[in-house]
């Protein structure tokens, strides 16, 4: 269909519309299945400001026609109403979805990351029709901000308005606060406070889903029956899903939940260090769920479809190591502190020799199942306390039931491993954690910090009622962390430790903050107390304090009980080779998984066990990163996408490609106005101080002020501005009192100061006390929305500039079915002679900006009074309108064919897999399959272009015109 066979009239984002005998500006339109839905905001006098969805299956949708259009003359200061009108509509305008360019990402508070960069570009490539993409980068490059940065590039382009994050539990607040600092993108969470806030609010039936339109939630919470009732009826623009690698078991409700999202929304972001398990079966779910097609339909993965929906690096990946520089310390080699058992520890090691691992009969005393695995439990117990081990035996002999000469025999011989247990006082391991971290610098009046990690909660209880007294620090200087605390507890602790005004030394925590958890802010001391048997577990702790943003070389210590038998002692020296392995792995593939091939934790640990053991040698078990990259199996498949090979695996330093190189910058910037904080100075003046022209905005109800020396501005929140704030992080509501006074840091340089000093100053909350003024912070939206609400009733200003006779700015847009803009053209039409019937001459520009230039409004200038008679201007509106009309559908026909080029594309690898799928598959799983790859085919078909909308932004006169 050409474009200009479309109607005159039509509904599309920016168009005015009449509905209920109101008028309203569409921001955007959907087709669904109950008809088309348009989201709109008010802007006749009895709706003003307010923000409603309408359906025209239950309403009466009249569009406006743009050549009807009112002309007003502008007669404020500068042109101060028409220039926020004008940047307010470009604002406001979604950026198409074709368009290359990053825009709000790199405005954000996060380092202009090349590699980070190429992660959003890859999401939102033009070629792909939705944005689909698993980021699997190793840990510590900065997933979270990857993710800020596309959700923010989504919003931008209007595909942002519905959004739910999925994460584990303990990192939800982590990640709620990277959105909202670094990014301005609020999200509700819903833990387990946050759900008791919203059923205060709402009735017990209503679907909170629906209510909000921006959710963090943790995947245990989510995948309840209650709310997987929920989600099924609701449709989302974008979901993340974290640590995604908990997806891919078929029969598990992690899963069920995966496809049921996947299902339901048109941007996926899968995140996760760890995105396989080694077996091909698993992997193609995961990328199932990202694009159906992309997995043949006998579950062969395609590589090439891998290489476009996946993204994976390393620390020493080329493109990473080249740009993170000071940023990221290089970590130090392996620390190993080798622990001579004392006499009561030695003989607790004799008894288990004998007795437990390596009897003379053969056989220990174990009387369950497992035989083999039951007497390492008790070593793994041993070194890591007396008290686990105390724990340990404890537990078995309670689960220890009947008689009989073998159950007996096991009471007996745990008994005197109890009785030997008891005797130890003093632990030489952990008199040499006492000494470590002396020495490092932990004590009374030193800033320095350390996070020790051991595996049994005995342990960490054991370690946190010693270590103040013998640190001489008060109790409250060692916190302790595990899985039994609730996920405030949980976040609570990990706040404290992060703040440098905290009293908090030293952190004592288990495995569940292994995942996700950010500890390198004060700290680059890390202690393992024991060590994992897992490599997989050893990266996962490492990586907390060796990450991006580490100043400081991070070392990694591990302390290892020795005892005098050397049989024991060979095993202590087997797990400190596993600590070597996993940082040999970490140069030169960023991921130890593929290295035992089991990808999983519990199951490197039966191994490791059977290398104990003795069944096994280490180096059997444990491939070489060469080993890795030369295999013909996924992890290979992964080594070739971090750009590891066989005969390369040490990282090349590449030169830095530059923001302009890679053709960043914001869609959005205008020239109207210098800064945002120009941009919403104005708009307060223009809102409060022309309502009463005697009333500064500081009188008048707001209490605006700036301070641009000092980098911050402060405004006390009208009501309209705090019901939409009510949806920011709760937290940080709270803390810095926002519904009394916003205090907001006017620069990118300020805000990333109060962002760290928030990890350093004597507050007690972890929310920066001025948030920073990027271009997508609801202030800049609210001032939009009132800026765009002045001027309604089909109405566009005019004004005075330098051109040779009257000249209308308009805007076109192209929008698919979805009502998403599929490609934007300026335009200005000038009549020199003055006639509106006479000659007109249409001009096209790239952008905003140049068409702004071009009729020299780009910038304040005087307003000298009104245009006069402003409303005899009208018939040259008509005439731009009907004259512009032919050009913008050229323009649009080039950008429709490219549109339709892909979809044909699409649809014919959808008719692909279809011929294939229909004798690859059995009837119910060819039913199973087929189903999202039908839903695929309804998206493709919305994606096609559908309207077109061509409407004046503006009418500019000549200068000399009478006055």
């Amino acid at each position: 269909m050409q474009i200009s066979e479309v109607p005159d009239l039509v509904v599309a984002p920016g168009s005015v519309v009449v509905v209920r005998d109101e008028e309203w500006l569409v921001r955007s339109t959907e087709e669904t299945a109950d008809g088309t839905l348009i989201r709109v905001q008010g802007l006749s006098e009895l709706v003003r400001d307010l923000h409603a969805v309408f359906y025209d299956e239950l309403d009466v949708i009249v569009p406006k026609d743009p050549r009807d259009a009112t002309v007003v003359a502008d007669a404020s200061p500068r042109y101060r109403a028409s220039r926020l009108w004008l940047e307010s509509s470009i604002r406001r305008t979604p950026v198409p979805l074709t368009d290359p360019r990053l825009t709000v990402s790199t405005q954000a508070l996060a380092d202009p990351l090349v590699y980070q960069q190429t992660a959003v570009r890859t999401a939102l490539d033009p070629m792909n029709l939705r944005p689909r993409i698993l980021l699997a980068d190793a840990v510590g490059l900065g997933k979270t901000l990857e993710i800020g940065m596309i959700l923010s590039e989504l919003v931008r382009r209007g595909r942002g308005e519905r959004i739910l994050v999925v994460t584990p539990r303990h990192v939800l607040e982590q990640m709620q606060q990277e959105l909202w600092n670094r990014f301005a993108l609020p999200f509700v969470r819903l833990d387990s406070a946050g759900i008791a806030r919203v059923r205060q609010k709402l009735p017990a039936t209503r679907n909170p889903f629906s209510y909000f339109r921006r959710v963090i939630i943790s995947i245990d919470t989510l995948k309840s029956d209650r709310y997987v009732h929920n989600l099924r009826k609701q449709r989302w623009d974008a979901v993340v899903i974290d640590e995604s690698h908990n997806l891919t078991n078929p029969s598990t409700q992690n899963n069920k939940l995966a496809r049921t999202l996947a299902r339901t929304t048109e941007a996926l972001i899968l995140a996760s260090a760890t995105p396989h398990n080694g077996r091909a079966e698993s992997f193609a779910e995961l990328v199932r769920l990202l694009e159906p097609t992309a997995v043949a339909p006998d579950g062969s993965i395609r590589p090439d479809e891998v290489a476009r929906l996946v993204v994976r690096r390393h620390r020493h990946s080329p493109e990473v190591a080249g740009v993170v520089g000071a940023d990221w310390a290089e970590r130090q080699e392996p620390h190993h502190v080798r622990v001579e058992a004392g006499a009561a520890e030695d003989a607790v090691a004799d008894e288990l020799v004998r007795t437990w691992l390596h009897p003379a009969g053969g056989s220990s005393p174990y009387s369950g199942r497992n035989e083999s695995l039951f007497p390492w439990t008790l070593a793994k117990a041993f070194l890591s306390s007396p008290a686990a081990l105390g724990e340990s035996v404890k537990q078995r002999m309670s689960r220890l039931q009947g008689v009989g000469p073998t159950v007996e025999a096991e009471r007996v011989a745990l008994a005197r491993l109890a009785e030997l247990n008891a005797q130890v006082e003093r632990s030489a391991k952990y008199g040499a954690l006492v000494t470590h971290l002396r020495q490092i610098g932990v004590g009374q009046g030193s800033t320095t910090r350390a996070v020790v990690f051991a595996e049994r909660v005995a342990t960490l209880t054991w370690l946190r009622a010693h270590l103040p007294h013998d640190l001489g620090l008060p109790a409250d200087a060692v916190e302790v962390m595990h899985g039994g605390l609730s996920d405030e507890e949980q976040q609570a602790v990990v706040d404290r430790f992060k703040q440098a005004s905290t009293p908090v030394r030293v952190l004592v925590t288990g495995d569940v903050a292994s995942e996700g958890v950010n500890l390198h802010a004060q700290c680059h001391e890390l202690v393992h107390y024991d060590i994992p048997w897992s490599l997989i577990r050893i990266e996962q702790r490492n990586g907390r304090i060796d990450r991006y943003g580490q100043k400081h070389p991070p070392r990694i210590t591990t302390l290892l009980l020795t005892p005098s038998d050397e049989r024991f002692s060979g095993d202590v020296r087997v797990l400190a080779r596993l600590v070597d392995k996993e940082h040999e792995a970490h140069r030169a593939l960023g991921d130890v998984a593929s290295l035992m091939g089991t990808y999983d934790v519990k199951g490197e640990e039966e191994i490791l066990a059977r290398v104990l053991a003795g069944q096994r040698e280490l180096d059997d078990v444990v491939r070489t990163p060469q080993q890795v990259a030369a295999g013909d199996d996924l992890a290979a498949l992964f080594a070739q996408l971090t750009g590891a090979a066989p005969a390369m695996l040490e990282p090349t330093p590449t030169p830095t490609e530059t923001s302009a190189e890679l053709g960043t910058g914001s869609a959005a910037a205008t020239g109207l106005f210098g800064t945002e904080l120009e941009f919403l100075d104005e708009a307060l003046h223009a809102a409060f101080e022309e309502a009463d022209p005697a009333s500064q905005p500081a009188r008048g109800g707001v209490g605006w002020s700036s301070d641009s020396a000092f980098g911050t501005a402060r405004l006390v929140p009208p009501a309209d501005l705090r019901q939409r704030l009510e949806v920011l992080p709760q937290a940080y509501l709270s803390a810095r009192r926002v519904a009394e006074e916003l205090v907001l840091a006017t620069t990118a340089v300020r805000g990333k100061e109060r962002l760290a000093e928030a990890l350093t100053d004597v507050s007690s909350s972890s929310w920066p006390d001025a948030h920073y003024l990027s271009p997508l912070h609801p202030v800049l939206e609210w001032a939009s929305d009132r800026a765009l609400a002045r001027l309604g009733r089909n109405e566009v200003f005019a004004v005075r500039g330098p051109v040779e006779g009257p000249t209308v700015l308009l805007q076109g847009t192209l929008t698919n079915r979805r009502g998403q803009v599929v490609a934007a053209s300026w335009l200005t039409v000038e009549f020199p002679t003055g006639d509106a019937a006479g000659l007109a001459l249409v001009s096209a520009h790239d952008a905003a900006p140049d068409a702004l230039a071009a009729v020299g409004v780009d910038g304040r200038r005087a307003n000298p009074g009104p245009v006069p008679d402003a409303a005899a201007l009208q018939p040259f509106v008509r005439r731009a309108i009907e004259r512009a009309t032919p050009q913008m559908d050229q323009h649009f026909e080039v950008a429709a064919t490219d549109v339709r080029a892909r979809v044909e594309e699409w649809t014919t690898r959808l008719d692909e897999w279809d011929a294939d799928a229909q004798g690859a598959l059995q009837s119910r799983l060819w039913q199973e399959r087929r189903l999202p790859v039908q839903e695929e085919r309804e998206l493709v078909d919305q994606m096609l272009p559908d309207r077109g909308l061509l409407r004046p932004l503006l009418v500019v006169v000549p200068e000399e015109v009478a006055r």
